[in-house]
């Protein structure tokens, strides 16, 4: 279902078993992150009310993921900590086309949520399989379905609201493009990292 073109070295998986602490650090700031990019998609297509609603749903599901993780922080008696850099997302980034029509940038913007949530959706999944506590399994298993569920509303708001950019190529590209960012990923215990 997502396509993407290069799995998660299961290196990282270890990675995350020695350094639980910055993992749901990180974790907890990519959940913000992710509910203030929908927010902000929103600020600039009020006018779109199907895309208004869903991506709504979507800040309001990933505000509430940022307070379970906190509180999986707080449960080991940690506190949340700065929010870091995600270098990974800064480089999907700078695919995003300046140019083009405004039908254009909306699409990528999609595209671009769509991809970072199918990479959140695949490290959950591999965190469902490979966490030390059970119950860590089981909430990454509930978050990879939710993740999904993003990713294939941004998908598909791309498609609605992007009858004349050619989505299926651009997707196409993109992950070919996201492919070689995250082939430099994966040699820390950051989300993304």
């Amino acid at each position: 279902m997502l396509n993407l073109q290069l799995p998660t070295d299961p290196r990282w998986a270890a990675l995350v078993k020695e350094d639980l602490r910055t993992l749901l650090i990180d974790h907890a700031w990519c959940e913000h992150k992710a509910a203030s990019n929908a927010m902000s998609i929103i600020v600039r297509n009020p006018g779109l009310t199907d895309l208004v609603e869903a991506l709504t749903r979507i800040a309001e599901e990933e505000m509430s993921h940022f307070g379970m993780v906190v509180q999986r922080i707080r449960e080991r008696g940690w506190t949340l900590g700065p929010e870091r850099k995600d270098s990974y997302v800064n480089e999907l980034l700078t695919f995003l086309s300046k140019d083009g029509s405004p039908e254009a940038r909306l699409v990528d913007r999609l595209l671009f949520s769509a991809m970072i949530e199918a990479r959140s959706c695949e490290r959950f999944k591999l965190l469902s399989t490979t966490a030390a506590d059970p119950e860590l399994r089981e909430f990454y298993r509930d978050l990879m379905e939710s993740e999904a569920g993003h990713y294939a509303t941004f998908i598909s708001m791309a498609r609605k609201y992007g009858p004349g950019v050619e989505v299926d190529s651009r997707w196409k590209n993109f992950l070919a493009f996201e492919a070689e960012v995250v082939a430099r990923y994966g040699t820390s215990a950051e989300m993304h990292g």
